[in-house]
C-alpha cells in the first residue's frame, strides 16, 4: 500500500473476495498507524473499489458513503442460493429464466439476512450465524440502469450465466436485485466505481482537497 498522508486522504484500494471490508480496514490502521474508516462495505465474496478514509478524513464518511455505486455482476441462472450469493446453500433448479431484464428506477428491496444492518441493536448477520430469522426492513434504492452485457452457457458444461453492469444508488443489494430473476443468484460481484473514484485507480491516495473538487457536498462543508 502507498505511504498515507498524515494530514487525511482517501485510499482507493481494491477489495479481494474472501475479505470483509473491516478486515481491509483493520489492516490499514495497523500497518500505518492511523485513524481509518471507510465509505460502503462490500460484501466478503466480492471484490473491488473501497473507499478509506484515513486520517482527518474519516470526518468525510457521511459525504462519501451516499455517492453512487457501478458495479459488474454476474448472475448463475437456473441455481438459487439461500443468501444470494455463493456462500449460501446452492440449489440447482434448472430453470432458466424467462426474461434476464432486472429492474430499473425506484426499487423496493427487503434487506437480506446477511446485511450488516442492526436489527434490535445488533447486525443482522450476527443473528443469522446463530440461525436466527427476523423480519427484516424494506427500503427504496434507486437503480439508474441496468445493462445486460452478455448471457452465456460455460464451456464444457450446462451452466449458464448471466453478465450486467449496474449503477445504482447507495444501499442498494444488488444480490437481492439478481433474485428478482427467481432462478438465480449472484456468483460473482465487482464494484468499479463509487461516484467519480474508479477501481482502475486502487493504489492511490487522494488528498482531501483533490477529494473536494470531486465531490461538491466535500468542497461545500470545507468552505
Amino acid at each position: 500500500m502507498p505511504a498515507v498522508d498524515d494530514a487525511g486522504a482517501v485510499l482507493l484500494l481494491d477489495k479481494p473476495a474472501g475479505k470483509t471490508s473491516h478486515d481491509v480496514v483493520a489492516a490499514v490502521r495497523r500497518e500505518r498507524g492511523v485513524k481509518a474508516g471507510h465509505a460502503g462495505t462490500l460484501d466478503p465474496f466480492a471484490t473491488g473499489l473501497l473507499l478509506i478514509l484515513t486520517g482527518s478524513a474519516t470526518r468525510l464518511q457521511r459525504f462519501l458513503v451516499g455517492l453512487p455505486k457501478t458495479y459488474l455482476a454476474t448472475a448463475r441462472l437456473g441455481w438459487t442460493s439461500t443468501t444470494g450469493d455463493p456462500d449460501g446453500e446452492l440449489t440447482e433448479t434448472g430453470q432458466i429464466p424467462d426474461s434476464l431484464e432486472l429492474p430499473t428506477g425506484t426499487v423496493r428491496q427487503r434487506v437480506p439476512m446477511t446485511s450488516a444492518v442492526r436489527v434490535g441493536g445488533e447486525r443482522l448477520y450476527k443473528k443469522a450465524h446463530r440461525g436466527e430469522t427476523v423480519v427484516t426492513p424494506q427500503r427504496d434504492v434507486e437503480v439508474h440502469r441496468a445493462e445486460l452485457l452478455s448471457a452465456v452457457e460455460e464451456s464444457g458444461s450446462d451452466d449458464r450465466f448471466a453478465h450486467y453492469e449496474i449503477e445504482c444508488s447507495a444501499g442498494t443489494y444488488v444480490r437481492t436485485l439478481i433474485e428478482t430473476l427467481d432462478d438465480a443468484y449472484c456468483s460473482d460481484l465487482r464494484r468499479v466505481a463509487v461516484g467519480p473514484f474508479r477501481v482502475e485507480d486502487a493504489g492511490r491516495e487522494v488528498p482531501i482537497a483533490e477529494v473536494a473538487e470531486l465531490v461538491p457536498a466535500v468542497g461545500d462543508a470545507l468552505r
